[in-house]
């Protein structure tokens, strides 16, 4: 099956209460080659760079409801009367509080479901090859 792969670049805003918010730039990623994975590259510095994957059903799923209970958290509310979508990210060395619109996710999602609609994940997976490159060793 040929991969194929969607990239969008969205603003976030760190939401620091001490400091005050700033934007972030974040490229997301869908590709079917990984059908159940969303990848997120954050641009903290000119030659930084964050990354954190996680499933595009969680964040399909905070575009409605809170959702997550591990190191991602994801649900839609209000700031300014704009629909916005917050991401709470989690690691080992802190967190981080982001927020984004929710139409600019939206768009995302909507294209990466183009490519490999809810429910035929399974489709893209390379079962076959993988278990082929097991067993070769």
């Amino acid at each position: 099956m040929l991969s194929s792969s969607v990239t969008r670049e969205i603003t976030v805003q760190v939401l620091a209460p001490l400091d005050g918010p700033s934007e972030v730039s974040v490229d997301l990623r869908y590709d079917t080659t990984d059908p159940y994975a969303v990848r997120a590259m954050f641009r903290v510095a000119s030659d930084q760079q964050v990354s954190w994957v996680f499933a595009r059903e969680l964040l399909a799923q905070g575009m409605t409801e809170a959702s997550g209970d591990g190191d991602v958290r994801i649900w839609p509310t209000l700031a300014d009367g704009r629909e916005v979508v917050r991401i709470l990210l989690r690691s080992p060395d802190g967190e981080a509080l982001l927020q984004t619109q929710s139409v600019e996710l939206l768009e995302f999602l909507t294209t990466s479901f183009a490519l490999c609609s809810h429910g035929n994940e399974s489709r893209h997976l390379e079962i076959d090859r993988g278990l082929v490159a097991l067993f070769a060793t």
